[in-house]
């Protein structure tokens, strides 16, 4: 049978979602605790492999199994194998079409900015910090140049393995919460770094060091080297993945934390 499966994480502890040789991963922690429960070994796929540092609220998985077990083994007794900054959030039996990367129509990424002099201590590995006075207003008007299917050449990193530049940004909003400044953003698919590499040209919009049209700017000169730097990992999380209909999976509130859907 194929289950599905909704899964949160902090990532700081690792060197990403993927599965690699000598180092920790997420998939790696989660294989063995699935093929615990299931006394079998479990390979996983996912809707989207995050980088060393960033998190999840939203990641999906699915994996084959001979195994029978109800839903509580598949949740509670999955859990209770895994490191604490892993967990299983919903469970579901889905059909042979169903592939949490190839039958995803959209991911959701959220940025957290905590935007004050001094560095936080709690939440530290949670959010970004940049110090500064940052404008959330004018990267919102400035980010709206991203919309559409285009050529994210200049925010793609260089080991990007996309045989294409184009993706489809379906929505991206930048709003303030006190000290904390979030980016929004979906998309049909994203390139490697994209999401922060999009963030580090929109902090350089917002601390006023380059002008509203920078982001059509630089989408337009399709090379990487004249946007900015890559923002910091640590403020990402993968927040939803949506799928058809048809395989009718739990929605749960996207997160982090307290914000808001």
């Amino acid at each position: 049978m194929r289950i599905a499966l909704g899964i949160e994480y902090d990532g700081s502890g690792y060197f990403g979602w993927q599965r690699q040789a000598e180092v920790d991963s997420v998939q790696g922690q989660l294989e063995q605790a699935l093929s615990k429960v299931a006394n079998e070994p479990i390979s996983l796929f996912c809707a989207g492999r995050t980088d060393a540092g960033v998190h999840a609220t939203g990641q999906v998985v699915h994996f084959e199994t001979n195994a029978i077990r109800n839903e509580g083994a598949w949740t509670l007794g999955v859990n209770a194998n895994l490191p604490d900054n892993i967990a299983v959030r919903w469970v579901k039996e889905v059909d042979d079409s169903f592939h949490a990367r190839f039958s995803a129509t959209a991911r959701r990424y959220r940025y957290v900015i905590y935007n004050h002099n001094f560095r936080p201590g709690i939440l530290r590995h949670g959010v970004s910090h940049y110090h500064g006075d940052i404008d959330a207003d004018k990267m919102h008007v400035a980010a709206q140049a991203l919309l559409g299917e285009q050529d994210f050449t200049s925010f793609r990193a260089i080991q990007c393995q996309s045989k294409t530049p184009f993706r489809n940004v379906h929505s991206v909003k930048v709003t303030r919460q006190g000290m904390y400044v979030i980016v929004d953003i979906s998309a049909n698919a994203f390139l490697h770094h994209m999401v922060r590499n999009i963030v580090g040209s929109l902090l350089e919009i917002g601390l006023g060091n380059q002008p509203l049209t920078w982001m059509a700017d630089l989408l337009a000169l399709k090379d990487r080297n004249q946007a900015a730097a890559t923002a910091k990992p640590n403020g990402l999380y993968l927040v939803d993945v949506t799928y058809p209909e048809q395989y009718q999976l739990p929605k749960l509130a996207l997160g982090p934390l307290f914000m808001l859907d």
